[in-house]
């Protein structure tokens, strides 16, 4: 599966921003998505994740309370919402597709097997 990242930009702190990632190909839904952030210079961490139906999402810690994500299987996308940004989600952001990972653990690239390009969001203080 192809996956194209959109819809970074600046944003201030304690805005929002939402992130979509559409696949190319007809078996998203047979996909677990993830999104994954590099902050500059740190290595790329899990944000959160989505089951293939929609009906079940994970979250790191940092993230809890603040961003959802989101699928629309027959738009072939997957939603990132961020809201209340820090400037520390000052980061690329990318998605992800798996085909046989499993939700509920801090799941790390090597977990997924297909990546978008990445798309920058900046927050400022």
């Amino acid at each position: 599966v192809q996956l194209q990242a959109s819809g970074g930009g600046l944003v201030q702190a304690g805005g929002s921003l939402r992130l979509s990632c559409v696949a190319s190909g007809r078996t998203f839904s047979s996909y677990v998505m993830g999104w994954f952030r590099q902050p500059p210079g740190k290595e790329r961490e899990f944000v959160g994740g989505i089951t293939r139906s929609g009906g079940g999402t994970d979250y790191a810690d940092s993230v809890k309370g603040r961003f959802t994500i989101s699928r629309d299987n027959a738009k072939n996308t997957v939603y990132l919402q961020m809201n209340s940004l820090k400037p520390e989600d000052t980061a690329v952001y990318y998605c992800a597709a798996s085909f046989g990972v499993l939700l509920g653990r801090q799941l790390v690239p090597r977990d997924f097997g297909s990546w978008g390009q990445g798309t920058l969001v900046t927050v400022s203080s």
